[in-house]
C-alpha cells in the first residue's frame, strides 16, 4: 500500500515486527519487517513497513524484535475461579469436587465473581489472549468486566438440573440478554453444565431453545475416561452419545475437554448436523492424572475444531494459554508415538485459526488480515530464551513464554503495552478479594452445589439428583 496525502490518519500502525500469516490453505508463515494497519477495530492493510513509514496514525507501535500474532483464545474456563487457585490441591477428581470446590462455591456472591473475572482478565491480557469461553454463575458480573477491560468473550451461564427449570430459564435470559453486547465484543452460549447433571429432558429443551434462538451450547462432556466408562457400563451410552439422543449434537456446540472421547463417540461427532468443536485444557488432566488426553488427531481427521483452553485456574492454577499450546504439542507427541504430530505449526493453527473457530468466531478472528478483528499480540523474541531463532514456529510454541507478551491489542485497542495494564487495576482487585476471602472459604456450613460420584455419571433421565443452593442470588 501507497498511502496518499490526503489519506485519514490510521487508527493504529505496528510496524517493523514479523506477523503471522495464513495462505490460502491455512497453511502459516511470516512476513519479516512488516507493520498492520487498523481501522475502525479491523486489520486494514499487512504490509510492509516501508510503506507506512508516512502514513500517519492515531497511534503507532515500534515492534523490532517482535512478532505480531492473532490474539490467543482461552476456549474454555471459570475465570472467576481465580479466587479458589491452589484451595484444592493434589485431590482425585471427586474429591476436588465434592470436598472443597462445591462447599466453596456455595458461598460465592455476585461480588466474588466480579472480582474473580477482574483478575482473571489482568492474568489473561497479560498472557495474551484476548478471547475467552467462560461457563460459570453470576454471569453478569463477568459481562460487566468485559465490557469494562476490553477484551473479548463468549459467555454462558451455567444451570444443573437440580435448579428446577430456573436454570435454564436463567441460561437462556443471560444469553439473549447479553448477545452482542460491550460493542460487539460479547457473543454468548447456553450453558448446560454436563450430562452427569443436567438430565435428558433439560438438555433437550436446551438443544430446542439453541435452535430457536440461533444460539450456541458450551457444554463439558466426557471429560474423562471413567465418566465416559462408568455412563456406559451403566447406561449402555456414552456421555457423547447422550448429546446426539437429545438434539445438542443438531446445535453448534462446544464440548469442554472431551478425554473420554472413545472411538465409538468419533462417526457420531462426524455426522452432527451443527458445528462441533472441542477445548483441550491439557495441563488439569495431568494435575488429576487422568490417563487419556483429548484425541485431537482424530478430532483434527473429521475436520473437528479443537481449540485450546486452560479450564478454571482452581484446578489449572493457571490461566496461560502459552503453556496449553506447548502442553498439546508436547502430549500428542507421547501419546500417539509420533514426534512430528504436532508440529510447531500446527499447534500455532490450534491456537490461532482452530481456537477462533471452537468458539464461533472463525470468520472474524484467529487471522492478521484485512477485514479480521484486530485483536493482536507482540511477542518479544529478544530474551535469552527465545535465541538464536533456527526456527521462529518453534521458538514460539517450545521457547517462548506468556510473560514474553509485550502489548495486548483488541478490537484495535491497546489494553497492555510494553507490560503495563491500561484498562484493570490489580492491586486494587487483590485487596478486595483479600478481604473476601474467610467467607469465602468457609466450609463450616456443611453444604455443596451438587455431588460429583459414580453413582450420578449418566444418570437416566427422571432420575433423583442432587440439592442445589441457590447462594448465587446474593
Amino acid at each position: 500500500m501507497t498511502p496518499s496525502p490526503a489519506e485519514a490518519p490510521a487508527d493504529l500502525v505496528i510496524t517493523g515486527c514479523t506477523v503471522l500469516v495464513h495462505d490460502d490453505q491455512e497453511r502459516t508463515g511470516f512476513e519479516e519487517n512488516a507493520a498492520i494497519v487498523v481501522r475502525g477495530g479491523v486489520v486494514d492493510a499487512v504490509t510492509t513497513a516501508a510503506a507506512v513509514r508516512d502514513l500517519p496514525a492515531v497511534e503507532r507501535l515500534e515492534a523490532p524484535g517482535q512478532v505480531a500474532l492473532p490474539g490467543l483464545v482461552n476456549c474454555h474456563t471459570h475465570a472467576p475461579m481465580v479466587a479458589l487457585r491452589g484451595v484444592a490441591e493434589d485431590l482425585p477428581t471427586e474429591e476436588w469436587f465434592n470436598d472443597v470446590v462445591w462447599p466453596v462455591e456455595s458461598n460465592l456472591t455476585e461480588r466474588d465473581v466480579a472480582l474473580g473475572a477482574r483478575l482473571a482478565c489482568a492474568e489473561m491480557i497479560r498472557g495474551g489472549v484476548t478471547c475467552f469461553a467462560d461457563h460459570y454463575f453470576s454471569m453478569d458480573a463477568v459481562a460487566a468486566v468485559v465490557t469494562e477491560c476490553g477484551m473479548r468473550a463468549h459467555l454462558g451461564e451455567a444451570y444443573f438440573s437440580s435448579q428446577g427449570p430456573q436454570g435454564r430459564e436463567r441460561s437462556l435470559e443471560f444469553a439473549l440478554r447479553h448477545r452482542g453486547g460491550a460493542d460487539g465484543r460479547i457473543t454468548t452460549a447456553l450453558a448446560p453444565h454436563a450430562p452427569y447433571t443436567v438430565d435428558d429432558a433439560d438438555l433437550a429443551a436446551t438443544a430446542e431453545l439453541a435452535r430457536d434462538h440461533g444460539l450456541p451450547v458450551h457444554i463439558h462432556a466426557s471429560e474423562n475416561r471413567d465418566q465416559a466408562e462408568t455412563s456406559l457400563a451403566r447406561h449402555g451410552v456414552t456421555p457423547i452419545e447422550v448429546l446426539k439422543r437429545t438434539g445438542i449434537l443438531d446445535t453448534d456446540v462446544l464440548i469442554a475437554h472431551g478425554t473420554g472421547i472413545l472411538d465409538g463417540d468419533l462417526p457420531l461427532l462426524a455426522a452432527a448436523d451443527g458445528r462441533t468443536a472441542v477445548a483441550t485444557a491439557p495441563r488439569g488432566y495431568l494435575k488429576f492424572a487422568w490417563p487419556t488426553t483429548t484425541p485431537v488427531r482424530a478430532l483434527r481427521d473429521l475436520g473437528i475444531p479443537v481449540g485450546l483452553a486452560t479450564d478454571g485456574a482452581a484446578s489449572n492454577n493457571s490461566l496461560d494459554v502459552w503453556e496449553s499450546m506447548a502442553l498439546t504439542a508436547l502430549i500428542q507427541k507421547s501419546t500417539t508415538g509420533d514426534p512430528r504430530w504436532l508440529t510447531s505449526r500446527q499447534a500455532l493453527h490450534h491456537a490461532t485459526l482452530q481456537s477462533a473457530r471452537a468458539v464461533g468466531l472463525g470468520d472474524t478472528l484467529g487471522r492478521i488480515a484485512p477485514g479480521r478483528r484486530a485483536d493482536i499480540i507482540l511477542v518479544d523474541l529478544t530474551g535469552p530464551h527465545t535465541q538464536p531463532v533456527h526456527d521462529l514456529a518453534a521458538t514460539l510454541v517450545h521457547s517462548a513464554r506468556s510473560s514474553d507478551v509485550r502489548t495486548t491489542v483488541v478490537d484495535g485497542r491497546i489494553l497492555m503495552r510494553d507490560r503495563e495494564l491500561l484498562t484493570l487495576d490489580v492491586p486494587a482487585v487483590v485487596r478486595e478479594l483479600r478481604e473476601r476471602l474467610p467467607a469465602l472459604l468457609d466450609r463450616s456450613h456443611g453444604r455443596r452445589i451438587q455431588d460429583y460420584t459414580a453413582s450420578t455419571l449418566g444418570t437416566p433421565p427422571g432420575s433423583e439428583r442432587v440439592h442445589y443452593h441457590d447462594e448465587y442470588e446474593d
